[in-house]
């Protein structure tokens, strides 16, 4: 099956239903004061690149890059649609934003996730591609349900595109 992943402006209800979704799934798995998944408007920042991920015409996942500065940038809003779950779309998001930094002048790419068993598959997740535990970045605090990672790019050729890839059924 083909997944598409594409920039998203937001401007459509079914891309900002996944946001929503993402919002919601972190505060039920969070307290309010260590959730740092960002609301629409902050999506929309000029810093901001967000991405939707399609098989079809199905919405089945997202993720965005922040750019903390020219050489460091953010991954945010990860999340994959319950039904598209263990598919690869997670990967596929990740390995094109990773791929989107790199092709940016990147050379240093972090993340803030939970450390609770609820985001387990994600920290496996970012540990497969590289990632390390690291301390708070940019505004983070320390924080005992936070997990801080980040990943040294090294730079692969530009001609390479992630944003259509052949996903296998599991």
């Amino acid at each position: 099956m083909k997944l598409e992943i594409r920039i998203d402006d937001l401007s459509t209800e079914t891309s900002q239903s996944i946001v929503r979704e993402h919002l919601a799934g972190m505060m039920a798995n969070t307290p309010i004061e260590s959730v740092h998944a960002l609301p629409l408007e902050k999506l929309r920042r000029p810093s901001i690149t967000f991405w939707t991920a399609w098989m079809g015409d199905d919405l089945c996942g997202c993720g965005a890059l922040q750019m903390l500065n020219p050489e460091h940038g953010e991954v945010k809003s990860m999340r994959t649609r319950q039904r598209f779950l263990r598919q690869g779309v997670g990967q596929a998001m990740l390995l094109h934003i990773i791929n989107e930094a790199t092709a940016r002048g990147m050379n240093r790419l972090s993340l803030e996730t939970g450390s609770s068993e609820d985001f387990a598959a994600a920290r496996s997740m970012y540990y497969r591609h590289g990632f390390e535990i690291c301390g708070p970045f940019g505004d983070y605090k320390l924080d005992p349900l936070s997990v801080f990672m980040t990943k040294q790019l090294s730079p692969v050729p530009k001609s390479e595109s992630l944003s259509v890839l052949d996903l296998k059924n599991d």
